[in-house]
């Protein structure tokens, strides 16, 4: 079995062509698309049936935002990994679906092979946004931690220079390849220094380990 094969996926798009585009798409890369929607209800309810490894949502459906749809989801099947595919970059919609649960945010003019990469880093845990999104994010979590009283943060437990290094690239997006590449490390390392990291910080995954790098306004 592949390792997209792996990885089912429920595509939420009102539009039909475009959801079935999108499908198709993931179909032929591979991916088991288990579901399609086109309304936060039926998000919902299918996403209860077929608990997907990821849900690609759109933010504008018809009887609600993806911002409702995404919690609707993740209340239901909270291992679901949501990935928000929008023609919208708008701040408010970004930051939104970002509190709402979703594991990144990709706008539809990205290309078929970084949607594919998209979906395959977002069903391993990773944090995945839309160049320049990622830099968006992390400055309303720069924001609201100077804005909160110097004691409600907690200082970074003892994480070496290199594990830091690593959780500030994690918190931009990269993917552990492309950390590796920056830094002249090998992917192997990187992805030890993530482990230790999690350990450290007593996170779950690669999402919780890059919010904990914004919250921390981390860059």
């Amino acid at each position: 079995m592949s390792e997209a094969a792996a990885i089912t996926v429920m595509v939420v798009d009102d539009h039909p062509m475009w959801r079935d585009g999108v499908s198709r798409d993931l179909t032929d890369a591979g991916f088991e698309v288990v579901a399609t929607a086109d309304s936060v209800a039926t998000a919902q309810r299918r996403a209860a049936a077929t608990v997907p490894t990821v849900a690609l949502m759109d933010m504008h459906l018809p009887d609600g935002s993806g911002v409702e749809a995404t919690a609707a989801v993740r209340e239901v099947s909270p291992h679901t990994h949501v990935l928000v595919l929008s023609a919208s970059s708008e701040r408010d919609d970004v930051l939104d679906a970002v509190k709402a649960g979703a594991s990144g945010y990709l706008v539809k003019s990205a290309s078929a092979p970084e949607l594919i990469d998209a979906v395959t880093r977002t069903a391993h845990g990773q944090a995945v946004f839309t160049p320049g999104l990622a830099g968006l994010v992390l400055g309303e979590y720069r924001r609201t931690a100077n804005a909160a009283p110097t004691d409600a943060t907690p200082g970074l437990p003892a994480l070496t220079d290199r594990e830091t290094e690593v959780l500030r690239l994690v918190a931009k997006g990269l993917s552990a390849r492309q950390v590796a590449t920056r830094l002249g490390i090998s992917h192997r390392t990187v992805e030890n220094h993530v482990q230790a990291t999690l350990r450290k910080l007593h996170l779950g995954n690669r999402v919780e380990l890059a919010r904990y790098a914004l919250e921390q306004g981390l860059d």
